[in-house]
């Protein structure tokens, strides 16, 4: 059965309750975040910005997080040449719980972490998005710099709002894709610089209360195909998807809603040769692994076993109106996410 409902009128996200007042989903944040109306305790509240900037050589990922008790702010380095090679930065924070000031919308006003060794600040401008870092020690201790320009045309996104089977917790996500990338990056002293002609960053912004263990899955990617935008975003595990999944494909500033995906990994590896399916057909796609950036942490309360693998996706998407998308080797990434935290 489809499970789409679709918000399309603007009200507060949470009720007198604390409880979501329209669970679904919807193309723009039309549901007022407001960090005062949620019931549960301080340190179950997760804020974080994450952003992925793409292109078929290179990347970076960029995180400023409040995740109640613990802080968890990141940067990544993936290259994906003759050997991928990938390194991943990341500064802890004890009981920041709500202290990083995280903005209450996507829309506006800066989200910035600053300490001795990490500066990182992401900014939004008229019709762009701006990320700005420095960190000291990166690795083999030299340091990561970047300066990138995310395009922000008047576009659809996705957006959703899932409560989990838990009182006063919710889940309040908004993915913007397709915003093409300029700017640089730069390390050990080469310059990644990117094209947007062909590549892409993606903001995944989130703001909730989470129960303690959940596993999630969630795949991503952009590119241009004969001049037109094209971008998907898939994914379940993120609370009680009744009311509308989290599944998009993006064409031309266009969302167009998808039903159910499932991930085929396969138990030999993750590296080896993946399959994505659709209930409704409109996503089949093959997935050839490129890079496994795994990381594995185990402080017995906080427990996070993650696999972001990115590669090379073929296969067919179906947009609304019955169009055939037929994509080749499209860079991107799907994960395989257990968290306990």
């Amino acid at each position: 059965m489809p499970r789409n409902h679709e918000v399309t009128t603007k009200h507060p996200l949470l009720d007198n309750k604390g409880e979501l007042s329209e669970p679904g989903w919807s193309r723009s944040l039309l549901q007022k975040y407001d960090r005062s109306m949620i019931k549960a305790p301080k340190w179950r509240i997760k804020e974080w910005d994450y952003y992925l900037v793409l292109s078929d050589e290179f990347a970076g990922a960029f995180t400023i997080s409040d995740d109640g008790y613990i802080g968890l702010q990141s940067v990544s380095l993936l290259t994906f040449g003759d050997k991928p090679w990938e390194h991943t930065e990341t500064v802890l924070n004890a009981f920041p719980m709500g202290k990083i000031n995280l903005p209450s919308s996507s829309e506006s006003g800066i989200t910035k972490y600053e300490d001795k060794r990490l500066q990182m600040k992401f900014e939004v401008l008229e019709g762009k998005r701006h990320i700005t870092c420095h960190l000291e020690n990166f690795h083999e201790g030299k340091p990561f710099d970047c300066n990138i320009y995310l395009e922000q045309p008047d576009m659809d996104s996705m957006v959703i709002a899932t409560p989990w089977d838990k009182k006063h917790a919710f889940y309040y996500n908004q993915k913007i894709n397709c915003m093409r990338a300029s700017g640089y990056m730069q390390y050990d002293g080469k310059k990644y610089e990117f094209n947007p002609a062909s590549d892409f960053g993606t903001l995944d912004w989130g703001r909730g209360v989470w129960t303690y263990d959940n596993t999630w899955h969630w795949g991503s990617g952009n590119s241009d195909i004969d001049g037109n935008t094209f971008g998907f975003n898939i994914g379940y595990g993120f609370g009680n998807t009744k009311a509308a999944t989290e599944n998009v494909i993006f064409y031309n500033g266009k969302a167009h809603k998808l039903d159910d995906i499932t991930f085929h990994i396969p138990e030999s590896s993750y590296m080896d040769p993946w399959k994505f399916t659709s209930s409704d057909g409109r996503f089949e796609m093959d997935f050839i692994p490129v890079l496994d950036r795994a990381a594995c942490l185990d402080y017995k309360i906080i427990v996070s076993d993650q696999h972001q693998v990115f590669g090379k996706m073929s296969g067919t998407a179906i947009l609304d109106d019955g169009t055939k998308i037929h994509v080749k080797d499209m860079m991107c990434f799907a994960e395989k996410v257990h968290n306990k935290y």
